[in-house]
């Protein structure tokens, strides 16, 4: 092995894959410690901030998604996709990087493209059971792909793939294990440890069905249920809420009617919010359902309707075929979202049960089996340049 060991991962727009790709990279440093990583971004998304909160650099290219409908922003696309190229290739011979690791999303088009064409080894990390328009395109230049779902495994070449399970964050499931911090987060939101707190995100955009469905029952659900609450709204939907908290508390004022919520349009870090938790409510995206396996919390999956291949409505029915979870379809959480709270905050067996299921069906260590890979092939890549790729098996 090189004495510093080089790798550039390539990930944006989304949590969902931003935060897979900062968990492979503890995941080496930790096996590896002389190691250095830069990301590659856009400015303007969740990587932008997530990835230098999380300790590493992360330089940018001008890249946005292709728009399926007609619009006048897909005219710019063949501009800031040969930009976002030469930029790519600009900072691949900068850094020099022994390997190239793509978790996806428009962001890691270009340089994962790129790296294939200066014969850099690329790995792919996709998370979905559907698997995004960017690893597709990048697969058959990939020397091995890390899919999360069996089902991704029919859109990938033959002989490249293993399925793992998706990465998690070695710092959340270190902290929200440990009993002390979350007595710790708890005091940080200022929170009564005697009574329950509800975790509610709409990923890191938001949803609106869930915003609707929470400011329809707040009152019933803080006041009659005695509830806490944390509810990440997203940018698009915060100011709305204000205002309509501010509305129907006219006098009063929201924060003073509800000094249980606790309101964000985003928070940075969720790991405190998970910590505090005792139930969570959210969309089911890959990554989130992992976390919330991972955690072993007992969760109320909301699937998006708008994503494509419905895989959160797949990835959440797999964890509540399994009663790991409660599977709330859009169209009824107005109507029985509290009612489903209230029976998990009132049934301690029923909610004993899914988090039992739920740390039975984590897989915990796929970001260390995943790091543990890479190094090998880097390392075997060293010895002899012309090293042929070959199939791999999961580590027990």
């Amino acid at each position: 092995m090189p004495d510093e060991l080089r790798i550039m991962i390539a990930a944006g727009g989304t949590g969902g894959h931003v935060f897979p790709a900062i968990a492979i990279a503890d995941a080496i440093r930790e096996t590896y410690p002389d190691s250095r990583f830069l990301f590659v971004g856009t400015r303007d998304r969740i990587e932008w901030k997530a990835v230098p909160a999380a300790g590493y650099d992360i330089v940018p290219i001008w890249i946005s998604g292709f728009h399926r409908r007609l619009t006048l922003k897909n005219l710019l696309f063949p501009l800031k996709l040969l930009i976002s190229l030469w930029q790519s290739r600009k900072h691949i011979r900068r850094f020099r990087p022994h390997a190239m690791v793509s978790c996806g999303g428009f962001a890691a088009g270009p340089p994962g493209w790129m790296a294939i064409r200066m014969s850099i080894p690329l790995f792919i990390q996709e998370q979905n059971s559907l698997p995004g328009v960017t690893n597709r395109k990048l697969a058959s230049g990939a020397e091995y792909i890390f899919t999360a779902f069996e089902e991704a495994e029919k859109w990938f070449p033959s002989g490249k793939t293993v399925c793992l399970g998706n990465p998690v964050r070695s710092t959340l499931l270190d902290k929200v294990s440990d009993p002390g911090f979350a007595r710790k987060a708890l005091a940080h939101f200022k929170l009564d440890p005697d009574r329950p707190v509800l975790l509610v995100m709409g990923g890191s955009g938001g949803a609106k069905s869930i915003n609707k469905a929470m400011m329809h029952h707040l009152a019933e659900l803080h006041d009659t249920d005695g509830l806490q609450v944390i509810w990440q709204c997203g940018h698009t939907y915060y100011r709305e809420i204000v205002r309509k908290l501010e509305l129907d508390t006219v006098g009063e004022g929201w924060r003073k009617r509800y000094p249980g919520l606790r309101l964000y349009a985003f928070m940075d870090d969720v790991t405190e919010a998970w910590a505090a938790a005792d139930i969570i409510v959210s969309r089911a995206g890959a990554i989130t359902c992992s976390e919330l396996l991972a955690t072993g919390k007992a969760g109320i999956l909301v699937p998006s309707p708008w994503v494509a291949g419905n895989h959160q409505t797949h990835n959440a029915k797999s964890l509540a075929d399994k009663g790991a979870a409660v599977l709330l379809h859009d169209d009824a959480l107005t109507d029985h979202l509290p009612d489903e709270i209230r029976s998990l905050v009132r049934d301690s067996d029923r909610r004993n049960q899914m988090e039992l299921q739920a740390r039975k069906m984590a897989k915990t260590d796929v970001a260390s089996i995943i790091a543990k890979h890479i190094l090998e092939y880097v390392r075997n890549r060293m010895k002899d340049r012309n090293i042929q790729s070959q199939p791999i098996k999961a580590s027990a």
